[in-house]
């Protein structure tokens, strides 16, 4: 792969309380099968995000695993009761051992 995948969220900076807010994430990645060959013939290695995880607080509030089937640059949106302030983390496990982070925080009022 030639660009490191960027991870971006979309997460609202305010919500009332008790309000249901969606949240949208999307990373840019490839995807890579491992069935691919480049152009020397040499396979081109399994290169596949297979877990996002959304924390709140440091509670995980969301999860997906993801299987080969998924498409390049995979979209993935849910649904949280905000209750309280505070700090999203958005992680994307690789095969390969990569975690893709960003966070978002969240004001209650």
């Amino acid at each position: 792969m030639s660009n490191k995948p960027v991870p971006r969220v979309r997460v609202p900076a305010n919500a009332k309380k008790d309000e249901l807010i969606e949240i949208k994430t999307l990373i840019s990645h490839e995807m890579e099968s491992g069935q691919r060959k480049d152009s020397a013939g040499a396979t081109i290695p399994r290169k596949i995000i297979n877990t996002f995880t959304a924390s709140f607080n440091g509670k995980t509030v969301f999860e997906a695993i993801w299987h080969p089937a998924i498409s390049a640059n995979p979209y993935q949106s849910f649904f949280y009761k905000a209750v309280e302030s505070g700090e999203f983390i958005f992680q994307w496990k690789d095969d390969d051992g990569s975690v893709y982070e960003t966070k978002a925080k969240l004001t209650v009022a």
